[in-house]
């Protein structure tokens, strides 16, 4: 990816980025990981290839990072929530899961970007970091449901290694179940910690844990565990081409996600219309 095809304006640069060592990328901007931002919250210039060769350069070189997979729902609840808004500052990399983000990133001009739906990025790493040695550990999901997704990616990428998984239980946990956790994903000593919880849980954790456990990247994927597992069918591949995942998942679960696609995804649409353009470079 070239300068020509990022044609991002300074104040659209996601700040922790700008001098990263470990972007794998062609060109003069092999050293930063521009950004755009909607409705004040940065996605990165990334398309899949880019994310997935940049998160293996991190993995092999250690270095601490939180990647958030951004939708319109994690957008909009950010409006409202500080701690969320705290978050996606503090992440190295946040990657457009629907089409609207990307779209709108086009729009304001961030060519280099393409869709990386979480649990595509989640299969596509697995496949890619077969017999690198790079270790996966799962964290979240309801009983038995990481257990399920690691037999599954077992038979389908042998290649890759697992080494661990916890499921905490739902709803706040207690401080003494949080630190004996976190004190287990340590001892595992993971390069990727795959969190498999809703937003903005997933990402508040990832915020709050950072510190806590150094060299690893922290990705939240939310209902990628359920998809995997096959404890939710995702949508037919016709229609993610044609940008109607979204649609799949109202049908298939109307009375818990009537709200974010009905009535959030409007006013999304809305805001963005009142959203000024950003300056020319």
């Amino acid at each position: 990816m070239s300068d020509a095809a990022v044609t991002v304006s300074e104040p659209y640069a996601l700040r922790i980025n700008r001098n990263d060592p470990y972007l794998v990328t062609d060109g003069p901007a092999a050293h930063r990981l521009p950004a755009t931002r909607i409705l004040g919250v940065p996605v990165s210039v990334v398309d899949m290839p880019m994310a997935v060769r940049t998160l293996i350069a991190w993995a092999k070189a250690r270095r601490t990072s939180m990647v958030c997979v951004r939708d319109v729902h994690g957008i909009m609840c950010a409006q409202e929530q500080a701690d969320l808004r705290a978050a996606h500052e503090r992440a190295s990399m946040i990657v457009p899961d629907g089409a609207p983000l990307t779209i709108i990133s086009r729009f304001l001009r961030a060519h280099g970007t393409g869709r990386v739906p979480g649990p595509s990025l989640m299969e596509e790493m697995f496949a890619a970091t077969q017999g690198t040695g790079i270790r996966h550990y799962l964290y979240g999901g309801k009983e038995g449901v990481a257990e399920q997704v690691a037999a599954n990616f077992a038979r389908k990428y042998p290649g890759w290694e697992v080494c661990g998984l916890a499921c905490p239980p739902f709803g706040e946990v207690p401080p003494e179940l949080d630190a004996q956790l976190t004190e287990a994903i340590k001892r595992a000593e993971p390069h990727i910690v795959w969190v498999g919880m809703s937003t903005p849980k997933q990402d508040t954790w990832m915020n709050d844990h950072l510190d806590r456990l150094p060299g690893m990247i922290l990705i939240g994927v939310g209902a990628a565990f359920d998809f995997h597992s096959g404890a939710v069918k995702r949508a037919p591949k016709f229609m993610q081409a044609m940008a109607l995942e979204w649609l799949h998942r109202l049908f298939s679960e109307p009375r818990r996600l009537w709200r974010r696609y009905l009535v959030m995804a409007p006013v999304f649409l809305w805001k963005i219309a009142r959203q000024p353009e950003p300056p020319r470079p």
